[in-house]
């Protein structure tokens, strides 16, 4: 009988600490605040410059610096070729080493344009972009674009979207609808797929069958460059950059269909690269980081997830590929939100939504 009662105390108490650690874990994750800290003209991309400032694109053509302390806005001016056709204008945007780089809708003449990437010396008064890259051939499209930018090492990884052009994807003598990998001064590497046996492919094409891809982030854990990817009705993705392999839009779906309900193609098959995670309804990825930092430590290693029309951000736990964890931070907060930074030193995380530069810090 002394022994029942003991058992069932040890019981009582297990369950108990199981209670408390599942409720305080949930607690603790969900322990933020969120802070509007500027407001912007349509925001695309940025990339902090130092601990206190923040380079910004504005998608309408503008590039400003953002003190994140006193809140002062100041406008760099520059003379980048672009236009704004339909989901075209001023992209993404890298600082480092004193150096600028920017993707952008590049005007080609004739309702063409492309999606290309320059280059410039930093200066808070007036960039002075040089292409080191443009996607050819132009087109006659104002839709999917890409593009996000990720330096490792002495090479720039780009996102190039397909354009709308469906299995343009799948043609490796034409950049769009595949990931561009070149050295941060543009010129080739000669390690790239072209020159280890795919004489077809174009020397920047590092990986294709890409369909809109607005999101990229190198892991400084494992030394990995990963990406998400929208899909058309349904089929969005978060996956891993993989050299000369084939993500297989248009042929295969992703678990998605086309805006007309008409079936696209499985949702992965062997031959193609497998995405990590999939999301079937779309909730329209947009940016991504491999979270390192001190203000959410515990989620060191994790990705993050930004969406557009889900409005939220989300956690993927993937060390285990057969048995990935999802968990939404948030949802419906902030507006769509278009990217996500995290301060180089107190692990702090920057939100761009459509309006405003956010700031998310614990409470």
């Amino acid at each position: 009988m002394v022994e029942d009662q003991n058992f069932h105390k040890v019981k009582k108490k297990i369950y108990a600490l199981i209670l408390l650690l599942v409720f305080s874990s949930k607690s603790y994750s969900q322990n933020f605040k969120l802070e509007k800290l500027v407001k912007l003209d349509a925001p695309w991309g940025s990339s902090f410059v130092n601990d206190r400032e923040i380079i910004v694109t504005e998608k309408s053509g503008k590039i400003k610096i953002v003190n994140i302390l006193s809140k002062e806005i100041k406008e760099i001016s520059h003379q980048l070729n672009f236009v704004v056709h339909g989901q075209g204008g001023l992209l993404d945007i890298i600082h480092k080493d004193n150096y600028i780089w920017i993707s952008y809708t590049e005007d080609r003449g004739g309702y063409k344009t492309s999606t290309s990437i320059a280059r410039a010396e930093f200066n808070k008064k007036k960039l002075n972009f040089k292409n080191i890259f443009q996607a050819n051939p132009p087109i006659d499209s104002g839709y999917h674009f890409g593009s996000r930018l990720v330096i490792k090492d002495n090479f720039i990884f780009a996102s190039v979207g397909e354009r709308g052009q469906g299995m343009i994807a799948q043609d490796a003598s034409k950049h769009p609808g595949s990931i561009i990998r070149v050295h941060l001064d543009g010129s080739t590497p000669k390690d790239n797929p072209k020159f280890e046996g795919m004489e077809d492919w174009l020397p920047e094409i590092y990986q294709i069958g890409i369909r809109n891809p607005q999101g990229m982030a190198l892991s400084e854990f494992d030394g990995k460059v990963y990406m998400s990817n929208h899909g058309a009705k349904g089929g969005d993705w978060f996956g891993e950059v993989k050299k000369g392999e084939n993500y297989g839009w248009k042929i295969l779906g992703w678990g998605g269909t086309n805006y007309s309900g008409i079936p696209i193609g499985p949702k992965w098959k062997p031959g193609f690269t497998k995405a990590i995670q999939y999301w079937v309804p779309s909730i329209a990825t947009s940016a991504i980081t491999i979270y390192k930092g001190k203000e959410f430590n515990e989620w060191n290693s994790h990705a993050l997830i930004t969406s557009l029309k889900d409005k939220s951000l989300r956690k993927l736990i993937f060390d285990d590929l057969s048995n990935v964890k999802e968990e939404v931070i948030f949802k419906n907060k902030i507006g769509r939100i278009r990217d996500i930074q995290v301060h180089p030193t107190n692990g702090k995380i920057y939100f761009l939504s459509q309006d405003a530069l956010w700031l998310m810090q614990r409470k």
